[in-house]
């Protein structure tokens, strides 16, 4: 089934996972690793389809899979994103990333990553202590609560990615960053983190739509070297262990 747009580079398909269903939104070389990209607190928009359409493109190619955590809902203002956030199933999500892992590995996929941005880069975290299917992950800005994973716990190579002018504490702040880093080092799988000194949350929006969205939220920062920069290490660390 193809997703409504006509021009759209997606293809719709449904997941199934235990009694229940959700749509996801698949991108890329069919036979190409695979990469789950999870949405920000807005659900899935344009800028978490942007990026999927980026990872797609990436050196040989990635095939590249949105779920849709919210089920079809997306926030148009910060405080219905925050209101959707706050009413996510956490533990449901996970077992919507590991369903999504399995389409991929049973559709073409040999290994599959995890990555994603604020509410997703927490979950990517939370992928690679609870999906034992995840060969990687990246988290762009966002560390899972200590009740849903413990990242000293992660069994997959984790990269993450902080702007070190980001002021939601304890979630995405530096001090958040510097704690993920310990915990990942208590683990002993491979891992970097990386804090970007010009950037605050969400640097990696790029879109006109996403820098007027972040201007509104008084993120006014713009530093395209920190957002190359990110990702060129993305798919290094991605092609790495990505690779068969």
């Amino acid at each position: 089934m193809a997703d409504t747009a006509s021009s759209s580079p997606f293809k719709k398909i449904q997941i199934q996972r235990d009694d229940t269903t959700f749509d996801a939104y698949v991108v890329g070389k069919e036979d190409a690793p695979g990469i789950v990209v999870l949405q920000e607190w807005w659900g899935v928009d344009f800028e978490v389809k942007n990026h999927a359409v980026k990872i797609s493109q990436l050196g040989t190619g990635f095939k590249a899979l949105i779920p849709d955590l919210y089920r079809g809902k997306v926030g148009l203002d910060a405080a219905e994103a925050q209101h959707l956030m706050d009413g996510l199933d956490w533990q449901g999500a996970v077992k919507d990333i590991r369903a999504s892992v399995d389409w991929l590995k049973a559709n073409g996929s040999k290994k599959v990553g995890v990555t994603g941005f604020c509410l997703g880069g927490a979950l990517s975290i939370a992928s690679s202590v609870l999906v034992p299917e995840v060969d990687a992950a990246v988290a762009f800005y966002g560390v899972p609560s200590s009740e849903l994973a413990d990242p000293a716990q992660t069994k997959a190579p984790v990269q993450a990615h902080f702007g070190e002018l980001d002021n939601f504490v304890g979630f995405s702040d530096v001090t958040a960053a510097k704690a993920l880093e310990k915990k990942l080092k208590a683990s002993g799988v491979p891992h970097e983190v990386h804090i970007y000194p010009s950037s605050a949350h969400a640097f990696m929006n790029r879109s006109p739509e996403g820098l007027q969205r972040r201007k509104g939220m008084g993120l006014s920062d713009e530093d395209e070297t920190a957002v190359e920069l990110a990702w060129s290490r993305f798919q290094s660390w991605m092609t790495q262990y990505l690779s068969i």
